[in-house]
């Protein structure tokens, strides 16, 4: 993917060098950092010496002049940059041999009816363009109207990014916003050849500024599980709990991500979602 805004070719490099830029000496403390320094972050040079490898080797990494790096040397990139578990995730896939094909998006029957099961709780789910395929009916009216043609755009990037709906519906929308930057950047280092998410990435760097910004701190979001606040338009401000469940890709298929919300019982919150339903 080289959209202007991605470069399969110099992700990789752009990647290390956004997370050599996070790392302080007083982060590492080791004997060879210098913490007198007119740069952000650690030097090139510093952080060879701490991951074990040669200055040269290092320095064709971030120019994407070396490729393929060994198990070892990327096990010892991430201990000295501190990655956590999506990060380190996201650094393998960038250094695999081959991107993952365009995988096509499927509903399967079992999941509709298991989500339409799940009646007294949101649930929604998304490919990885992050297009909503799936929904049940409150998971619907929750999200701002996903069953009403028109009403909101299909895709979660363009919804929050571009629609100013949302800004309404997520009180935390810099977190939100984030995150979706986030977990689009994920896709495109699993998915380079992926020409509709290429288009996705390059409309949203155009249109937004904000997208912009957050797509050039190169961080990177895998969904998980916690607490989101939402403002819905008839019930108000809630803060619920969520899940986001995967459900496995058959060959050839995007795997979805189930996004479920819920309310511990009794409280104002799932009183307010009785209601909505």
């Amino acid at each position: 993917m080289d959209d202007g805004i991605y470069d399969s070719r110099r992700a990789l490099g752009g990647f290390l060098r956004a997370r050599r830029g996070r790392v302080t000496p007083e982060t590492v403390g080791p004997t060879g950092v210098s913490k007198r320094r007119r740069v952000r972050g650690l030097r090139r040079e510093e952080l060879a010496l701490l991951a074990g490898i040669s200055v040269d080797y290092y320095v064709r990494l971030e120019q994407g002049r070396a490729t393929q790096p060994s198990a070892e040397v990327l096990d010892a990139l991430a201990r000295a940059l501190g990655l956590d578990a999506a990060e380190r995730l996201h650094l393998d896939t960038l250094a695999a041999a081959r991107p993952d094909p365009v995988p096509r998006t499927r509903i399967g029957v079992g999941l509709r009816r298991a989500m339409d099961a799940m009646d007294g709780l949101p649930v929604f789910a998304t490919d990885h363009r992050l297009d909503v395929v799936a929904w049940n009916r409150l998971g619907a009216a929750l999200m701002g109207g996903l069953d009403v043609p028109g009403r909101r755009d299909a895709n979660n990037a363009r919804f929050v990014l571009l629609d100013p709906a949302a800004r309404d519906l997520h009180p935390d929308w810099e977190e939100r916003a984030a995150e979706v930057a986030g977990q689009l950047r994920v896709a495109a280092g699993r998915h380079p050849d992926d020409r509709e998410l290429t288009g996705l990435i390059a409309e949203l760097a155009d249109v937004s500024p904000e997208f912009r910004r957050f797509w050039a701190s190169e961080e990177v979001t895998m969904c998980a599980a916690g607490r989101k606040r939402l403002r819905h338009p008839v019930v108000g401000l809630l803060e619920l709990d969520f899940e986001t469940l995967h459900v496995p890709a058959g060959p050839g298929e995007s795997g979805l991500v189930l996004h479920v919300f819920s309310a511990a019982k009794d409280s104002p919150e799932a009183a307010a979602l009785a209601r909505l339903a």
